[in-house]
């Protein structure tokens, strides 16, 4: 298997580029850096376009945020990328990017923002200086006051079971909600409905399967479980678990990612894979794997992964089948690459690089 490539996000000013080589001709797995892209202030969340890999787009988390594209790849070397064009993100601290053909969709965490700009895979890239805003509802200041004073829009996510790709969901850590957004038909969002969740528990990221949706709770630790019908049934509430076995929760600890990797040959079995952080343990923070033998709807936590890491932010599966999950620790331990074992139930660290050579991992994109 050839090595494969891996950009990192990071609380620094660079964009980090990886080479993770899984079966090197001798020796175990190697994890290498290749390249460093300086593009600003906390490059903290990275995404591709999705007809054009090799052009990335980043927000850089600062009180004036902007967003910038960057193309990778030239002369067909995966290395360091170049800055081709910079605009506003239409507020503060853009913490989330999602990419389509031609819009590039925005959330700003401190504002309490999405923002739209169009875009396209050739020069200028971002087509205009002037991101169209949204502002987002909020009623009153949350349980956790010090983090739910405003709206947070944390990600944004296309309906799964919307394949024209005209609703959008919007996890709210500020509001308690999940925001249901529809393309209006002047191509501009809406506010259509929304999803409430348990007062002070911090929707942060959401997953979907048939028509399920996994609702990953920051402040309050806890995987959270709706069926999900289309508009306009509303959703209805199945379960809500929490994604570590320890009792009591200390209390400087978050949750911060949830990934639900489609079945395969080799994992034929289904399985949700969330982060959690600031563990004061000495093994450093952990990953919860739920599994969903029981049936959709129906996760039971079945494993607890010490990664060796503190602060897990960003994670992200890749290579054959995805086989592979990178990690890192924003504040200490570096970035790890782990190998699925027990047919998906286990994780197993095959490589590591330290965090002398990536310097707080946020985010990560197999290229």
């Amino acid at each position: 298997m050839a090595p494969l490539t891996i950009l990192v996000a990071s609380y620094t000013d660079s964009i980090y580029t990886l080479s993770f080589d899984p079966t090197p001709s001798t020796g175990s797995p190697t994890l290498e850096l290749l390249a460093r892209t300086p593009v600003g202030y906390h490059p903290s969340w990275i995404a591709s376009h999705p007809s054009n890999k090799s052009l990335i787009y980043t927000g850089l988390e600062q009180a004036d945020g902007e967003v910038v594209a960057i193309k990778y790849g030239k002369g067909g070397i995966v290395e360091g990328g170049e800055v081709v064009a910079r605009a506003k993100s239409g507020g503060a601290d853009p913490c989330t990017l999602l990419v389509t053909e031609d819009e590039l969709i925005i959330g700003n965490y401190s504002s309490g923002t999405i923002a739209t700009l169009p875009i396209s895979t050739s020069a200028p890239y971002i087509l205009s200086p002037n991101p169209w805003t949204l502002s987002m509802p909020f009623e009153h200041v949350g349980r956790n006051k010090a983090r739910q004073s405003s709206s947070h829009p944390h990600q944004i996510f296309f309906n799964p079971l919307d394949q024209t790709e005209k609703e959008l969901l919007v996890p709210d850590l500020g509001a308690d909600k999940v925001w249901r957004l529809a393309k209006r038909n002047d191509g501009k969002w809406a506010i259509c409905g929304h999803i409430d969740f348990e007062a002070g528990g911090g929707p942060r990221h959401v997953v979907a399967r048939g028509t399920t949706l996994y609702t990953l709770l920051e402040l309050t630790l806890k995987l959270a479980v709706h069926t999900f019908p289309p508009l306009p049934a509303p959703p209805t509430p199945l379960t809500s678990l929490f994604t570590l076995s320890a009792s009591p929760i200390p209390d400087t600890m978050t949750a911060a990612e949830i990934l639900l990797p489609e079945s395969n040959a080799s994992f034929p079995e289904t399985f949700i894979y969330t982060s959690n952080r600031n563990d004061p343990h000495s093994e450093g923070d952990t990953i919860a794997i739920f599994s969903l033998a029981a049936g959709e709807g129906q996760p039971e936590l079945v494993n607890e992964v010490r990664t060796g890491l503190t602060h897990v932010r960003g994670m992200a599966f890749g290579g054959d089948e995805d086989k592979y999950l990178v990690v890192g620790g924003v504040e200490g331990g570096g970035v790890k690459v782990f190998e699925r074992i027990d047919g998906g139930k286990g994780l197993k660290e095959i490589a590591k690089l330290g965090e002398d050579a990536v310097g707080c991992p946020t985010g990560f994109l197999w290229y």
